[in-house]
């Protein structure tokens, strides 16, 4: 299986984010994820514009639902959403409407385990209930406050081994990882790999000598790209 490269678009314009989205693609990124940042500035409309200037590329919404879950994910597949994120923290029932609503309206489920007391048992709840992609995610908030007390930082890559084999869907790994270990998460076995944007490129790796973002992005997309998911 190739691995998917997600860039996730947490900008809070329209015009920014078509731009970066735009020189994403062309440097082989495969899917577009219009960001919680650019979900709550610009809605609907966010996502139509991705939709309209992109019209055959998947699009992820990243709206953390955690109520009302038929009517936002229908909302969002109308505005040309294909992919929608529920919480596994919010009811059962509610990631029952969203995995109704997907089968509905034509769009998949990505279940994010974020907060789960144990990451793995809800990532196989996720599963259980029907959704199509596990997002296993350590939040902003939790990283920047257990560092802040002095404390090692938790990363995804802490239990994502565990969270892959848990599960038979694919899994995306998020949060706080840098962009070396980002391009390790295939051979983990989760093959669809996010890049946040815009990017803060490491200093000792993949840096082009005039910060061209494009350049760096395809540097990135090729190391991706070349893994073969079932060899690991």
């Amino acid at each position: 299986m190739r691995p998917i490269v997600q860039i996730s678009l947490d900008l809070t314009n329209i015009d920014e984010a078509l731009e970066t989205a735009a020189l994403a693609l062309r440097a082989g990124v495969d899917w577009l994820e219009a960001g919680t940042p650019l979900i709550l500035a610009e809605g609907l409309h966010g996502v139509r514009a991705l939709r309209k200037a992109f019209p055959n590329i998947p699009i992820v919404a990243d709206l953390k639902t955690m109520d009302g879950g038929y009517l936002e994910t229908e909302m969002m597949a109308k505005a040309g959403a294909t992919h929608v994120v529920v919480m596994a923290r919010a009811h059962a029932e509610t990631v029952k409407c969203v995995v109704n609503a997907g089968k509905d309206f034509g769009c998949k489920v990505m279940g994010d385990n974020m907060i789960c007391e144990d990451m793995i048992a809800g990532a196989r709840w996720l599963e259980d209930l029907g959704c199509d992609y596990v997002i296993h995610h350590i939040g902003y908030d939790e990283r920047r406050g257990i560092a802040a007390a002095g404390k090692r930082m938790p990363s995804p890559l802490d239990q994502l081994r565990e969270v892959v084999n848990a599960v038979k869907i694919p899994v995306q790994a998020v949060g706080g990882l840098s962009l070396e270990q980002a391009i390790q998460c295939p051979k983990y076995g989760a093959p669809l790999v996010v890049l946040g944007a815009p990017l803060t490129i490491d200093a000792d790796a993949f840096k082009t000598a005039d910060g061209n973002l494009e350049a760096s992005l395809r540097m990135i997309c090729e190391a991706v790209h070349a893994q073969d998911v079932s060899a690991f």
